[in-house]
């Protein structure tokens, strides 16, 4: 039996790119995967999705959210702060953290996310940014900007479950249903701070464009949503569930996160088994949560979405390969992010002897994005991770189709697929856009993103990214 999520007609390699050493136009790519263009005709598409913010399902839930997103430089100075010098802080309680953790990641030219955890403070922050002229509002939240995503095609239905306000409810596709259970008075608000690369903070001088995300959200940390998002599925009959906000409890109590983990295993535990489970994961602070939720969330799920800073986390967190990295030094080794994929695959994906039902990885960084899966399970993963590095050159530089004018190439010409087995060297050939390589029984799909130059926005570049891979992805239930 398989399960299309869609199915795509044919896949274009056409790519014209600049070198970052030559300065010469390299005959690189540009994916295009057409849908309804080229003259292609679409069997049906799936036509309900769930989402529980995080989930998606064609149905999506927990975690939902107005996204008030400006320059992080520009809200610092409006509030009167000075440039600090760069400090993490696992919790923000005060502006003065605030400005030292913005200062540590855009050093660094990371994404991260942070709970504050002041109420008045953070709504004394929120008013100022909310209020400054360059401020903009967008969805947010991981499951519902996936949700979000996709509804842009007309054939899909998405169920979004998540603390949705009377402003949130206004900036969703008309194609996001929510549920009435979903529905509160307020909204909840998180502060998106943008940088670009260049940008200078006193001392601080930003390597790439990227984002700093704080929030004071409740709502959202408690998973209030996810008992409405499970027991919606017998009506709603998604054909996918995207879950995510788990990072988002990191803002409640030990006690009380320890429970609700508890209570959510219990509700995922629930979902019908021939229902794909895709699992968005987001910045984290807290090793042992981590560890548990790799332990006890993702043997429930097919299928999980990160960046390079929650896998490098993440391994971090369980003691897996290259643990003893403080951080990535630039773009992220294809070697290294290739061991630890495989790692978490071999050691806590699906075999004949575990009980897991997880066997896929999309993982996407600034440079390049790999695809990996436990063989025989998915298809169409070429497709699939170029649609997804597409999806970020045309999200980021806010443009319907790659522009080559408005983007050059990051990723390394040459690497080699492993550090800690025998490696294979690979050099990227024009004429394959999408390299494949295989590790027993494992199976990665490499392709190099066309970065663009001017981003207009940083935030919600994973979850499209994430979207489109699963929009293009053939998923295999074995009989």
């Amino acid at each position: 039996m398989a399960l299309i999520l869609p199915y795509y007609c044919r896949l274009f390699l056409l790519f014209p790119l600049e070198s970052l050493c030559l300065g010469e136009v390299l005959s690189l790519w540009l994916a295009v995967l057409p849908l309804h263009s080229q003259g292609c005709d679409l069997p049906a598409l799936p036509r309900s999705v769930g989402f529980f913010q995080d989930t998606f399902s064609f149905r999506g839930s927990v975690n939902a959210c107005v996204d008030v997103v400006l320059s992080g430089v520009k809200l610092l100075e409006a509030l009167g702060l000075e440039p600090a010098d760069g400090r993490d802080h696992a919790v923000l309680s005060s502006r003065q953290d605030l400005s030292e953790a913005f200062a540590h990641f855009m050093e660094r030219g990371a994404a991260a996310e942070r709970f504050f955890s002041d109420a008045k403070a953070f709504q004394d922050i929120a008013r100022t940014a909310s209020e400054h002229p360059a401020a903009q509002l967008y969805v947010g939240g991981n499951a519902a900007l996936i949700g979000q995503k996709l509804a842009t095609n007309p054939d899909l239905k998405i169920l979004l479950c998540g603390p949705v306000g009377p402003k949130l409810h206004d900036l969703l596709d008309d194609n996001v249903v929510v549920p009435p259970e979903s529905m509160q008075e307020r909204d909840e608000f998180h502060l998106i701070l943008e940088y670009q690369a260049g940008e200078e903070w006193g001392r601080v001088r930003a390597p790439a464009a990227n984002r700093f995300i704080f929030s004071h959200d409740l709502s959202n940390g408690a998973l209030n949503m996810l008992e409405v998002f499970v027991s919606s599925l017998d009506e709603f009959q998604p054909d996918l569930v995207v879950l995510s906000g788990l990072h988002m409890m990191e803002g409640q109590s030990k006690e009380m996160r320890h429970r609700r983990l508890v209570e959510a295993v219990a509700s995922i535990s629930d979902i019908p088994t021939d229902i794909p489970i895709h699992l968005e994961l987001a910045s984290m602070t807290d090793q042992d949560f981590m560890s548990n939720i790799m332990h006890q969330v993702l043997p429930l799920v097919n299928s999980i979405g990160l960046n390079e800073q929650e896998l490098l986390f993440l391994t971090q967190s369980a003691s897996g390969p290259h643990a003893s990295l403080a951080a990535w030094s630039g773009i992220p080794d294809v070697g290294m992010v290739s061991d630890i994929l495989f790692w978490i695959l071999k050691e806590h994906g699906k075999t004949a002897e575990r009980a897991s039902d997880l066997t896929r990885i999309h993982f996407h960084t600034l440079a390049y994005h790999i695809l990996v899966t436990v063989d025989g399970h998915w298809g169409n993963q070429a497709a699939a991770v170029a649609a997804g590095a597409r999806a970020a050159g045309t999200q980021a530089c806010a443009t319907d189709t790659i522009d080559t004018s408005k983007v050059f190439l990051k990723a390394p010409l040459e690497f080699v697929t492993s550090h800690t087995e025998a490696p294979a060297k690979i050099s990227l050939n024009p004429d394959e856009p999408v390299v494949h390589w295989h590790r027993e029984g494992i199976s990665f799909h490499f392709t190099p993103v066309l970065v663009c130059k001017d981003p207009v926005r940083t935030v919600g570049l994973g979850d499209a990214i994430s979207a489109e891979g699963l929009f293009y992805s053939e998923m295999h239930f074995l009989v």
